[in-house]
């Protein structure tokens, strides 16, 4: 049957790496090499004729892959970060650059080598890292917005790279060879944003007038490796044109809609990429490379997190961002397999040195959730050694504060709490550690006090053990734990409102001791469902006996507590 039958045991292969890594709790792309390490041609058994058919196809998953980074480009998710993210990242891709090439000068590498490796090693995995920070709690934080930001501008400099580091294999060129492909790059990116940015997004209103989704894919898939075969023939990477023309259908009206289309079809041949990837790793070698693996392990490890950690801190992020960063971001990601196959493809690195970054970037990645988690108790040693730091506080009452409001979180919901008690005339205090809103708060007038509100000093600060209601805004379950069980031991008698992001919040915040909790979520979908009734004619009190009655079947009869 030739590639229909490679096709079916790679996809049965996958399907039982895939499950075995959702068991072991590990991201699904480390099940998805071992699947392809175990079909693959080093390992005997059942095995694939004819991997090159399987390689080819993985060339698609890389530029879907692109295209659908392009497609979830936005510069306005930088905004909050977009200091550390737009000038720290290069600085950390750099300094990482220069740890790996003088680590393999010093194993005796050649220079070309030495450079594949640190910008292989330069970047980090968004993939492994959303799973982590998802698994403990902590999306939503500013540690968590500091690392996505830097991990997008990771992401987008994986194609300079895939446009430079091949030309290195060719040092007749010289600085010739890189110079035409940069001229080459830039011509075409003047041509796409001239031509595509009018004629794209033209051609998909067009298709999304006849209402055939059918269509609308077929166009959306056309489009992205169309045009990333373009810059084939334009002399450029495959890759790089699927995520330029991805960027260039971000900024159309029906980029949701594309990249929701291709989802599916992005991860199904990105899991063939991942396959490929594993086809390509030799148990023997892997054996013969431990030494070597394990010694990059901790060097690459090591100097990539204190990189992170320096830049951050750089950049005047404080208390335990830099940690997070640095303990958070220092793998070596899946962009780097994208890398490494254009290195090889290229000529321009050997199989050896694929595979031992292969490996090495394969025990960075199931070490993750373990080395980030460690970020709790190795700051509370820090701190424990280090002594309490003097808290900042702004525009507090000079008469001090007596029974009033502290806001943990001075974010868009905290800020509004903030306006309105502000309004009125009540005495209230917002806790902040992101200095931006720290300096929004300022701007506005509001009392506000730096750190972080899960520490008891910077609750002393607020005048918790006065305060006559406690609200905490954070949507990370883990932050409110801390903050509720810190603000309660504060203050028995305090009481506290939180916000929670699921049921299973709802309940935990309850049991801690929390008087009122708001699911923003559910609280939307009733104030929806009131406007919706109110334009039918129904009556404002059947409107709040209808809600009365769906609160008290998803909360509980005589639960007061608001979605």
């Amino acid at each position: 049957m030739g590639i229909a039958a490679d096709l079916t045991i790679v996809l049965v292969a996958t399907l039982i790496g895939g499950l075995v890594a959702q068991q072991l709790r590990q991201p699904l792309i480390l099940g998805y090499i071992v699947a392809g390490v175990a079909v693959g041609p080093h390992t005997g058994g059942l095995t694939v004729s004819s991997p090159q058919d399987v390689e080819l196809l993985a060339e698609i998953g890389v530029a879907l892959l692109l295209f659908a980074l392009g497609l979830e480009f936005s510069f306005r998710e930088l905004a909050p970060v977009r200091g550390v993210a737009l000038a720290g990242t290069p600085l950390q891709i750099g300094a990482t650059i220069a740890l790996g090439a003088v680590t393999a000068h010093w194993l005796g590498w050649s220079w070309v080598d030495a450079i594949w490796l640190g910008a292989l090693a330069s970047v980090s995995s968004t993939m492994v890292l959303l799973k982590t920070l998802q698994a403990q709690g902590r999306m939503g934080t500013l540690s968590s917005r500091v690392m996505l930001g830097m991990l997008i501008v990771q992401d987008l400099a994986i194609v300079p790279m895939m446009i430079v580091l091949p030309k290195l294999a060719q040092p007749q060129a010289g600085l010739a060879a890189v110079g035409l492909a940069t001229i080459k790059a830039a011509a075409f990116l003047t041509l796409m944003v001239i031509v595509g940015t009018r004629l794209i997004p033209w051609l998909m209103a067009r298709i999304a007038r006849w209402n055939s989704r059918e269509l609308f894919l077929l166009a959306t898939t056309a489009i992205g490796l169309g045009i990333g075969y373009t810059t084939y023939l334009f002399g450029l990477s495959y890759a790089l044109g699927a995520f330029v023309a991805g960027m260039v259908l971000s900024e159309s009206d029906y980029s949701h809609q594309a990249l929701s289309d291709i989802i599916p079809l992005r991860d199904l041949f990105s899991m063939l990429f991942f396959v490929s990837v594993g086809m390509l790793l030799d148990p023997a070698l892997l054996l013969a490379q431990l030494p070597t693996v394990l010694l990059l392990v901790c060097l690459i490890g090591a100097g990539k997190g204190v990189i992170f950690g320096l830049v951050v801190r750089l950049f005047g992020y404080r208390n335990v961002i830099p940690l997070a960063v640095g303990l958070g971001l220092f793998q070596i990601g899946e962009f780097a397999f994208v890398l490494a196959r254009a290195g090889v493809a290229s000529q321009s690195i050997s199989t050896e040195l694929y595979t031992l970054v292969l490996n090495t970037a394969l025990v960075t990645m199931v070490l993750t959730p373990f080395v980030s988690g460690l970020t709790a108790p190795i700051y509370e040693w820090i701190k424990r050694r280090r002594g309490a730091e003097p808290v900042q506080t702004i525009n507090l009452p000079v008469a001090g504060l007596q029974d009033h409001v502290v806001i943990a979180g001075a974010g868009r919901v905290g800020l509004s709490i903030a306006d309105v008690l502000a309004r009125l005339g009540l005495p209230f205090v917002l806790i902040e550690l992101d200095v931006r809103r720290v300096e929004l708060a300022r701007q506005a007038g509001h009392p506000v006090v730096y750190g972080d509100a899960a520490q008891p000093t910077v609750l002393d600060a607020a005048r918790t053990r006065t305060a006559r209601l406690f609200l905490v805004t954070t949507p990370s379950f883990t932050v409110a734990r801390a903050v509720v069980g810190h603000a309660r031991r504060l203050n028995q008698s305090v009481r506290l409102v939180a916000r929670a992001e699921g049921f299973d919040a709802f309940h935990a915040l309850r049991e801690l001791g929390v008087s009122e909790v708001v699911q923003p979520e559910f609280e939307a979908g009733l104030e929806m469902t009131r406007t919706a009734l109110a334009h039918l004619g129904v009556s404002p009190e059947d409107t709040l006996r209808v809600a009365d009655a769906v609160r008290e079947e998803r909360y509980g009869k005589g639960d007061t507590v608001r979605g």
